[in-house]
């Protein structure tokens, strides 16, 4: 039996209908903000909520609402759910043999000042990971990198869910752009180029912000000249690299130049002052912090576990190569053929019973559902990989490589039950149609609608955990509205993946995988109120912007 979505259930009204539907975005705001419940119980508990809405509200059929929750909470597992353990897991690696003791005291040699590390580690190479990887690898390496040097766990996975901003709409080698296109029909290079022409205001932004946010305005003039070149280098390649390369590599190619602007940077310009945290003893600090001396081969063996997951999850990124590992590979290449039939093997998309085309949308089309398991294909796969290398390269025993795997899956039970229980909310809310009653209401706000268009992304990202899926969600309706309202439809979507990143750090799967991370779980409430008003403030910015770029500055759109 075919069901088909109403986005106008209750009462036949929009606006009514909307309120209901964000019954359970509120109810998950609560909790986490107010009640302070724990994430997998405020997870749980907001699925059910959603299911609620769902069925008594909207007329989903119970079946149809529990097999979508179903295949969210698959999905919540395989590919995101992977992801953290198999990081953690190659972090715990370098902790438990040692090695980690050296990547610390080697970033001190470049500097012993907790701000400048912040932008090394969590705005630069959190941007490389996410460039190459996406999903939760970023937040979750590089916050346990700098829990590791010895930041608060809570700011350390703030911070990183902050800095993630500036990369998150060019992730994974550009797919959140490129899967745009389908649905639009707007070409991706276009997309890119508009993108390309909002972020790198917020990316020059971006590296400021962390450091008003970690030592107030004083202590962050001290490091100006550091924020001028980490922010610029970077939104300057993300610029270039959108408009004139497309959307693959942005991220990547703006990350290292970063990164390596600011390294060398800081061969040659030192602060007046080292910066250390309030908690921090300065005495003990200078202890245990001044960098001891090791040699070019030790930093370098020490790291190599970083390098390898560089390589392995580049490698993932490469589309033949991609393709090869979903076993979809149709070239001549020997090896590639021969990762294909691997990759075949290892790939299974089950229909999810009771759902696969059974639910029609608004244009009367039926919706695929499938579990889509991408064993050898997923980024959790090619990280670890890069742990199974390490155990070599560091030099560990097979039975404690297994044991540690053993402790990391341990630790990680409750909020890998919450990843899983908010994508599973987040399938539910699609399904049955409350996020497109959302995204009709807020397109009903006509000449305003540029300023608004942001939050339509940002209300995406919060929702699905991912500016992907965001643009795959409302992208068409954003170029549908856009053109309405005479706005220009390539703003509207570029301002969809723009506001998206913005919502990223409280996104409830973003805010699970980072406590994950620093061993907070259980602490997703305290992390989301540090979050939520950061967000809301750069979201407002992205909304401002968009709407001056499509009434004053036009010239910018491609």
């Amino acid at each position: 039996m075919t069901w088909t979505q109403n986005f106008t259930p209750v009462m036949d009204n929009l606006y009514v209908s909307a309120l209901v539907a964000l019954i359970p975005i509120l109810y998950f705001f609560w909790a986490l903000a107010i009640k302070r419940m724990k994430g997998y119980v405020a997870g749980l508990t907001t699925l059910l909520v959603a299911l609620l809405v769902a069925i008594f509200a909207y007329g989903m059929p119970a079946g149809k609402a529990i097999m979508s929750a179903s295949q969210g909470a698959v999905y919540g597992i395989l590919p995101i759910g992977w992801i953290i353990i198999t990081s953690v897991f190659l972090y715990k690696l370098t902790v438990k043999t040692g090695q980690f003791d050296i990547i610390r005291n080697s970033v001190l040699s470049i500097t012993e000042d907790r701000r400048l590390q912040a932008l090394l580690v969590a705005f630069s190479f959190g941007a490389f990971l996410e460039g190459a990887a996406g999903f939760g690898a970023p937040v979750a390496i590089s916050a346990a990198l700098l829990v590791g040097l010895g930041f608060n766990p809570l700011y350390a996975a703030g911070l990183c869910l902050i800095a993630n901003t500036a990369p998150v709409a060019f992730g994974a080698i550009g797919i959140p752009i490129i899967a745009v296109e389908g649905p639009t029909g707007i070409p991706a290079m276009e997309i890119s180029k508009m993108v390309g022409r909002q972020l790198p205001f917020l990316s020059v932004f971006i590296p400021f912000y962390l450091i008003i946010i970690m030592a107030g305005w004083k202590r962050t003039m001290e490091v100006m000249p550091a924020i001028l070149v980490s922010g610029v280098s970077f939104a300057l390649t993300q610029y270039l690299s959108s408009n004139f390369l497309g959307p693959e590599l942005p991220d990547i190619l703006s990350a290292l130049v970063s990164l390596f602007a600011l390294a060398i940077f800081l061969k040659f310009w030192k602060p007046k002052s080292i910066y250390r945290f309030a908690s921090e003893n300065e005495a003990a600090a200078t202890v245990e912090t001044a960098p001891k001396t090791y040699t070019g081969g030790q930093i370098f063996k020490a790291w190599s576990p970083f390098l390898v997951l560089t390589a392995t999850i580049s490698l993932w990124g490469i589309p033949q190569i991609k393709l090869a590992l979903q076993g979809h590979y149709e070239g001549t290449n020997a090896i590639l053929k021969a990762v294909n039939s691997i990759g075949h093997s290892l790939t299974f998309v089950p229909e999810v019973p009771g759902l696969n085309n059974l639910i029609l949308n608004g244009q009367g089309q039926p919706i695929p559902a499938v579990y889509k398991l991408e064993l050898l294909a997923a980024a959790g796969t090619a990280i670890l990989i890069a742990a199974f290398i390490t155990k070599f390269i560091v030099n560990i025993s097979f039975k404690d490589w297994f044991i540690t795997f053993g402790e990391t899956i341990n630790e990680l039970k409750f909020p890998i039950i919450t990843i899983a229980s908010v994508v599973a909310f987040a399938y539910v809310t699609n399904a049955s149609g409350m996020s497109t009653t959302i995204g009709m209401t807020l397109a009903k706000t006509g000449a305003l609608f540029p300023f608004f268009s942001p939050f339509l992304g940002w209300l995406g990202v919060f929702i699905t955990g991912s500016d992907t899926s965001a643009n795959l969600l409302f992208g068409n309706l954003q170029k549908i509205t856009a053109t309405s309202v005479g706005m220009d439809p390539i703003l509207a979507v570029a301002a969809n993946s723009s506001g998206g990143v913005t919502g990223k750090m409280i996104s409830p799967q973003s805010i699970a995988v980072a406590c994950a991370a620093v061993g907070l779980a259980g602490k997703e409430s305290d992390l989301f109120r540090f979050t939520v008003k950061h967000s809301l403030f750069l979201v407002t910015i992205i909304g401002i912007m968009t709407f001056l770029q499509s009434n004053v500055l036009s010239w910018m759109i491609p």
